[in-house]
């Protein structure tokens, strides 16, 4: 890229929103212009975190408002990301369409897995971890992610719901805490992570990262508690467990809140959901038995931004893919079976007919991207049966971890691959009436695309080695012809399947589509 775009990350998190404005410079460094955080509470509705209460969604929309504003006017790219709030909200919509409609940020949902890759990112480049196998931990407000890697590598990610605010909500909302309170909590955390620190014992690690607001905010209490000077940035900032527990033992022996509000180092605003938190950490120290842990605040917001980076130097510099989403994509396809010559040959052909009507259809390198995606996996649901595969395909995707992609992105490209063949999409299809406005025109013009390109190669046997597209300006129509791979082959059913198929396209460009 000639010059380093200004990227404004907006971490919209359960119980508070960080927003940091950044460049990554030529050597790949992180240079930090603003930070900016709002404690919303979010997901203060309750346990199950099942709705966003109406008085959330307003002051997580008049945060979103100032931090845009904040954003515009440094003329940087918004990107924003939630989580587990926003993700298991059966109203998510609500939420997300308001930001849209008034503040015109889209706001992308990441899965749990996502997540876990976005923070790990995001600490990798803060600290030297290339040289060790790391374990990183973060306690958000509903969910807890662990991951473990070496360099750039991650050999494990595992997101929980369990988190700060959701264990509060569910044995302390009161602020009134006992002896059998506290044990109840730990025995729950040990119960539902057994299966997880298993397998975190079987992998291993040398070093141990926290990140996040209560690791950090029982960092600074174990320094002050300790008579230590707090550093002005604790990045890399390494402390015993011994020292942490400690302070963890002093939060437990509170009755209630305002006594741990009391504590040298307590953030008031985060006082109430405390106790939990540090249960969790608790839980972790003591049974993967961790001697000493590193400290980052970097986590979650910056590896949005190295992450928006590295797309846009990808599809400005190579035309594709990033490795990441393209390696996520490819593997999904030869696990299920499907990597193959008629997979490539769709790819190609729907790559080639989406640049040859970019003036046309008007969309971008983003949307090309995702159309590179539902193509190659448009026939996956066969691993599941021929009979309505295209439904099957949906379905693989959207329940499919995808390391890369947005649920928002996974639902796109589900959609694209829903609707190769079959119905046209309309608004009696659940899938796709679930999309917006925007969205379900992109799932029009793509998988009109794809429906072509796939009726193209009907026998599946590459006989069309490639296609001319031309727009007859006298007729105002457009002219695709078929090619064959060798003069002796009769591609008749090629033209046929091709025709068969160009309805939904010619529909959404208001165009004739002539095949010839």
């Amino acid at each position: 890229m000639e010059k380093a775009p200004i990227i404004a990350a907006i971490d919209v998190g359960t119980n508070s929103f960080h927003m940091v404005i950044a460049i990554v410079n030529e050597k790949g460094v992180l240079n930090i212009i603003s930070r900016e955080k709002e404690m919303v509470r979010l997901g203060s509705s309750g346990k199950d975190m099942k709705y966003l209460q109406e008085d959330a969604i307003n002051r997580g929309l008049e945060t979103m408002h100032r931090f845009s504003k904040i954003a515009e006017s440094h003329n940087a790219i918004i990107r924003a990301v939630a989580t587990s709030a926003v993700r298991e909200a059966l109203n998510k919509d609500a939420f997300t369409k308001k930001v849209k409609n008034e503040i015109d940020v889209e706001i992308e949902v990441v899965s749990g897995i996502e997540e876990g890759r976005l923070i790990y990112l995001g600490v990798i480049h803060a600290l030297p971890l290339y040289q060790n196998k790391s374990l990183v931990i973060d306690i958000g407000g509903g969910s807890t992610e662990t991951i473990i890697g070496t360099g750039e590598i991650i050999d494990f990610v595992n997101s929980e719901k369990i988190g700060a605010i959701r264990l509060t909500k569910q044995f302390c909302e009161s602020g009134i805490y006992t002896k059998e309170t506290v044990t109840e909590i730990r025995e729950f955390i040990l119960g539902e992570w057994s299966p997880i620190l298993n397998q975190i014992k079987d992998i291993g690690f040398n070093k141990v990262v926290g990140t996040s607001g209560t690791i950090v905010s029982l960092s600074t209490m174990a320094l002050l508690r300790n008579k230590q000077a707090i550093p002005d940035l604790l990045n890399g900032y390494t402390l015993s467990a011994k020292d942490i527990l400690e302070v963890i033992k002093q939060i437990t022996k509170a009755k209630n809140v305002d006594e741990i509000a009391k504590i040298p180092g307590v953030d008031p605003k985060r006082s109430d959901i405390l106790l939990a938190g540090s249960l969790i950490l608790e839980v972790f120290l003591k049974e993967l038995e961790i001697k000493e842990i590193s400290i980052s605040p970097y986590a979650l917001r910056e590896g949005i931004v190295f992450d928006t980076y590295e797309k846009l130097k990808s599809i400005e510099e190579l035309h594709h893919l990033t490795t990441l989403r393209f390696e996520t994509i490819k593997n999904l396809a030869i696990r299920y079976g499907i990597y193959n010559a008629h997979a490539k040959q769709i790819v190609e052909f729907s790559l080639k007919l989406f640049d040859k009507l970019s003036s046309y259809h008007r969309l971008g390198e983003y949307e090309r991207e995702i159309l590179e995606c539902a193509a190659l996996l448009h026939d996956i649901g066969y691993w599941i049966s021929h009979d309505q595969h295209h439904k099957h395909s949906y379905y693989i995707i959207t329940h499919s971890d995808l390391p890369g992609f947005t649920n928002d992105e996974a639902e796109l490209i589900a959609n694209i691959a829903r609707f190769h063949r079959k119905s046209l999409p309309k608004k009696k299809h659940i899938e796709f009436s679930k999309l917006n406005n925007t969205q379900q025109y992109i799932v029009k013009v793509l998988s009109g695309i794809l429906r072509i390109a796939e009726g193209i190669d009907r026998r599946q046997k590459q006989y069309v080695q490639d296609l001319i597209i031309t727009v007859n300006e006298n007729n105002n129509e457009i002219e695709i012809k078929l090619l064959p791979a060798n003069i002796k082959i009769d591609i008749d059913i090629e033209i046929w399947g091709a025709k068969r198929r160009k309805e939904l396209l010619e529909e959404v460009l208001n165009l004739p589509i002539n095949i010839l």
